[in-house]
């Protein structure tokens, strides 16, 4: 079967390849991709800006069908809809951190599509504990989005409390982003999401998910809009997804006195910020990496619950044969999320 691999170290070295079938053994079940979406982390990896292990099949963002059920699987059989946790591929299961389910932090973790090999390809095998049943009524692709819905669960829901009301800065608007925003038009704030010229499509799409305003930090005065909508106090809380310096320090310079601050967006680089403002404004800064089980639990029950539509962010998809166009897509922000199925 073909598989889009790093094959090498480096920028680029991203080909199609061929690998053989998976095996599924005890307590494992195989899994018939049905579709993947490209995650930054992907983009990183194509340009080796993120750590990886080539050779190895990229891709971590996906759901499918469970084809075999090896010995001792006894929750999930043959038939069943799932998405995956690419995360915990590799992890101890005995230090604290995974004992209280963050596994992000465990010092052995690799995950799929890096670390392992992921899932733009047509059979996976996974640990039965990686893979949730999907509801009747939820969609492979909305499946796909699990894992970077979970991410934005953990910034929104499980950090610290905001509240209906709130006037919350959002800048980035992202796939990660635009779902911390469906999230917090849920809960009844008013958002204020922030971008560039270059974030166009997607600063379009923020409007028509519910942004209050939408800014374009290109041609308007963030700071400005900022001081008309909040009469001068500031935003509640400030969420930054974009992993951009300007972003970041606009960020600190809204908050409010006594606001809170959310990072969600790796930066990759050292920052320059006025760190007096988290003095004087007794902000509190919190740091957001991926997501823990208490996440997915809570993707879980969302996606049951319907009332998150997923799938408006999703504005292609494309063939695994197509896979630079898709990528092309991706770095050039012209699609949000972006998902490649197996060429049958």
């Amino acid at each position: 079967m073909l598989a889009l691999m790093k094959l090498n170290s480096g920028p680029g070295n991203v080909e199609l390849a061929v690998i053989p079938e998976p095996a599924c053994g005890p307590g494992m079940v195989k899994v018939r991709v049905a579709c993947t979406g490209i995650c930054g982390t992907d983009l990183h990896v194509y340009h080796d800006t993120f750590k990886n292990y080539p050779p190895v099949t990229l891709g971590h963002e996906f759901a499918g069908e469970i084809v075999e059920a090896g010995s001792g699987v006894r929750r999930l059989k043959a038939g069943d809809r799932v998405a995956v946790l690419g995360s915990t591929a590799v992890v101890c299961g005995q230090c604290e951190y995974c004992r209280q389910g963050h596994y992000m932090f465990c010092p052995v973790r690799r995950g799929m599509g890096h670390g392992v090999n992921g899932s733009f390809t047509k059979y996976v095998v996974v640990r039965e504990d990686q893979a949730y049943l999907l509801p009747d009524e939820v969609s492979y692709e909305e499946g796909a989005l699990s894992e970077p819905f979970a991410c934005a669960v953990q910034a929104i829901e499980e950090l610290t409390d905001i509240h209906a009301g709130d006037t919350v800065l959002l800048t980035g608007p992202g796939p990660i982003g635009l779902l911390c925003l469906m999230l917090l038009v849920a809960k009844g704030c008013k958002t204020i999401v922030a971008g560039t010229k270059e974030d166009a499509v997607r600063l379009e799409m923020a409007g028509r998910l519910g942004a209050d305003v939408v800014v374009d930090v290109s041609s308007e005065r963030l700071a400005d809009i900022v001081d008309r909508e909040t009469q001068g106090r500031g935003v509640d809380v400030s969420v930054d997804c974009s992993g951009a310096a300007r972003g970041i320090v606009s960020c600190f310079q809204s908050l409010k006195k006594m606001g809170k601050h959310i990072q969600v967006g790796i930066i990759g680089q050292d920052v320059t910020l006025p760190y007096d403002t988290i003095l004087y404004k007794q902000a509190a800064v919190f740091g957001s990496l991926g997501h823990s089980l208490k996440s997915w639990d809570g993707v879980l029950r969302l996606l049951k619950q319907r009332k998150i539509e997923l799938s408006r962010i999703i504005t292609h998809k494309l063939p695994l044969s197509q896979w630079r166009e898709a990528f092309e897509l991706c770095e050039s922000k012209q699609g949000v999320k972006v998902l490649i199925s197996y060429d049958e």
